[in-house]
């Protein structure tokens, strides 16, 4: 494919664990270079092939730190020679009664799922810039479309993340810069895989037309494939992969 066969680099924010850990090893399997961001400053926490390793560079960033965030990007850029893309992942679900939310709690979620997401697109602006181009992807969530009880802050903020990624696609096309939403469904992975048990697994079987949750691989072949293939009519979009779970009445 076209963007494998010219080394890339990527960012990747959240890469420790998770499903951004299993988009930078993804990315990673196939010939990129991936900046991996995340609190720890670690790359992916799952097993790595040695060959891999050396594919990956480590940036201690707090996304919620605009500061952090631009160093981290330069940190990478340096190294790397050059960001041509971003993959906005690091995110934070918290719930709770609306009626009894924390201002500080909602606060919190923002900050982190939409705050941060245009912080990082802003600072890894110029870095594509200067690359000719680039592609970011931001994960969303097909909770931006429901509603979905306790979850007001959560819905909000991946609701934000759509219109976010609209208005950046349409104000930096003239620069060759793509920004695209990635809206999964529920998605089992290390860090929820003890809600998945019971109730809730019962649950998705009848709500998800093909019977199934999703894992993080699903997701982690969507963002890539979005950087593999050469779409550059396909920017400012929201693309759900949720099983079909939001359209089933």
């Amino acid at each position: 494919m076209k963007g494998e066969q010219n080394l890339r680099v990527i960012v990747v924010t959240g890469a420790s664990r998770g499903i951004g850990a299993v988009i930078a090893l993804t990315l990673a399997q196939r010939g990129y270079t991936v900046g991996c961001l995340s609190r720890k400053g670690a790359g992916p926490e799952m097993d790595v092939p040695a060959e891999l390793v050396p594919r990956f560079i480590n940036a201690a960033c707090d996304v919620t730190d605009e500061v952090s965030i631009k160093q981290a990007l330069a940190g990478v850029a340096a190294i790397a020679g050059a960001i041509h893309g971003i993959v906005n992942k690091a995110g934070l679900h918290l719930d709770g009664p609306s009626d009894k939310l924390a201002l500080k709690v909602y606060n919190d979620v923002m900050a982190t799922n939409a705050t941060a997401v245009f912080t990082a697109c802003r600072e890894a602006y110029p870095h594509l810039v200067k690359a000719g181009g680039g592609i970011i992807v931001n994960i969303g969530s097909f909770f931006d479309k429901v509603g979905v009880k306790r979850n007001v802050a959560y819905c909000a903020s991946k609701a934000a993340v759509g219109a976010i990624t609209r208005c950046l696609a349409v104000e930096w096309a003239p620069k060759n810069i793509r920004v695209i939403d990635v809206a999964p469904g529920y998605i089992e992975t290390d860090l929820n895989r003890a809600a998945f048990q019971g109730p809730l697994r019962e649950f998705l079987a009848k709500r998800i037309p093909g019977g199934k949750h999703g894992a993080p691989e699903d997701i982690a072949k969507l963002v890539a494939a979005l950087f593999s293939e050469d779409i550059p009519f396909l920017t400012g979009e929201t693309i759900y992969i949720d099983g079909g779970q939001g359209m089933t009445h």
